[in-house]
């Protein structure tokens, strides 16, 4: 199955996560469960997590060479909030 790339990633103050995809929706992925247990419980430090950024390719996020977050994962799991191919409304 195919998975819409990543465009943008906004890490917010909630530990929450704004990604943008490359079909123009828009999700929010909360990241506290994951933060909750080893190896992401390091993003409780909020300098850390706002250190965000996409991947080469937009095939996930990333804070290091050995932490990130799939596509697949943030696309499943994230909560539409925008979507920028709908028809206005009214």
């Amino acid at each position: 199955m195919f998975y819409p790339r990543i465009k943008d990633v906004k890490p917010l103050k909630d530990y929450t996560l704004i990604v943008a995809f490359d079909n123009g929706q828009i999700k929010k992925y909360d990241m506290r469960p994951l933060i909750a247990m080893p190896p992401f419980d390091i993003l409780k430090d909020p300098l850390l997590f706002s250190m965000a950024r996409v991947e080469a390719g937009g095939y996930g996020i990333s804070w290091s060479d050995d932490l990130d977050l799939s596509e697949y994962e943030l696309w499943e799991h994230g909560e539409l909030i925008a979507n920028a191919d709908a028809p206005p409304e009214g």
